[in-house]
């Protein structure tokens, strides 16, 4: 399909660059089949979903990705955006031109790596030097990496360490929040579980690459950044059981999505996972792990937009949009929510 499809005009107020506070009041607009469309408040989800729903959260936990340093007088800005074993990482580099195989490169608090590698797509991938796990090294010498439309407009600051991580969070290895989890807070929750609704958890580490413009003009010609995740056989189990039980499978945020969806079966069974995905979801996409997604409201012509009009029709979701726009609804990162039911 062409990617233009996929555009629409946002107005660059409605980009939020803080969450709500606190984090639940944020708004949700709820679309359910073809029924009008509800303006909500994400405190209110209890009331909407049903005893016996299942949320799936991601449990990934967002690391200070992001890095400063120099080789020689050269600076060089990089973003980790997926590990390969305890000591290497790939990363997207400002002035990767400058980065050749065998460089050092300094990046502050005694934290070193050298440039092992250089890839197709422009990434690097750097050997960290030392002893010390990489992720103790980041908290030394790096920072929260924040969206692009959130850091061209604002520095990253004290705050952004508790606001860009989910309650959830609980395994290293994100370099982006998931951030549909974000308007969760244990209040909320435990209304949840009162409701009746089940909260089951998974892992995807989140890439940068989910921030990357597409830059072809066809969809078959894009190719996501893989990214790691794991289902746990028990998850799986459960999961499976309450879709037998005519229960629905509600994913919190696109990344959780991906990872179902990317474990099922053809007949919709969820099978354990442990690996990397680059499943990219376009309209024409049989569901098969799925009955609904809770997610943000997410850039034009962006993958995230096109799997959303893969889930609900894409003709529906320029509708939504345009009724978000016009009722003020913030987007991005830390924007209000959706919940989208087929």
């Amino acid at each position: 399909m062409r990617i233009d499809l996929f555009d629409f005009d946002l107005p660059q107020d409605l980009i939020a660059l803080r969450p709500a506070t606190p984090r639940d009041s944020a708004r949700m607009l709820v679309v359910d089949g073809d029924r009008p469309f509800d303006d909500r408040t994400v405190r209110d989800l209890p009331a909407v979903l049903r005893p016996g729903d299942v949320l799936v959260f991601n449990d990934t936990r967002v690391i200070p990705a992001q890095l400063e340093g120099r080789r020689g007088e050269a600076r060089i800005g990089a973003t980790l955006h997926k590990r390969i074993d305890l000591r290497r990482w790939q990363a997207f580099v400002r002035n990767a031109r400058r980065c050749r195989e065998g460089d050092r490169v300094e990046f502050g608090g005694g934290v070193t790596a050298i440039v092992e590698a250089r890839g197709d797509d422009g990434s690097v991938t750097f050997a960290f030097e030392g002893d010390e796990p990489v992720e103790v090294l980041l908290e030394r010498a790096g920072r929260m990496p924040l969206p692009p439309y959130i850091a061209g407009k604002r520095p990253a600051d004290a705050r952004d360490a508790r606001d860009y991580q989910t309650m959830f969070a609980a395994r290293d290895g994100a370099v982006a929040a998931p951030t549909a989890a974000l308007h969760f807070t244990p209040e909320l929750v435990a209304a949840l579980e009162a409701r009746g609704v089940v909260s089951e958890t998974l892992t995807l580490h989140v890439g940068a690459g989910t921030f990357l413009p597409v830059k072809v003009e066809d969809t078959r010609e894009h190719r996501m950044h893989s990214e790691w995740g794991r289902i746990e056989a028990a998850t799986a189990e459960r999961l499976n059981a309450a879709r037998r039980d005519g229960r629905r499978v509600i994913a919190v945020g696109t990344t959780s999505l991906r990872l179902l969806e990317s474990a099922a079966d053809a007949d919709g069974t969820i099978r354990p996972f442990e690996g990397d995905t680059a499943i990219f979801i376009t309209p024409g996409y049989a569901f098969r792990a799925i009955d609904g997604l809770m997610t943000n409201f997410h850039l034009p012509r962006s993958t995230l937009f096109m799997l959303v009009s893969a889930l609900m029709g894409r003709e529906r979701m320029q509708a939504v949009y345009a009724h978000a726009i016009e009722r003020k609804y913030r987007f991005y990162s830390y924007g209000d929510s959706s919940l989208l039911l087929p």
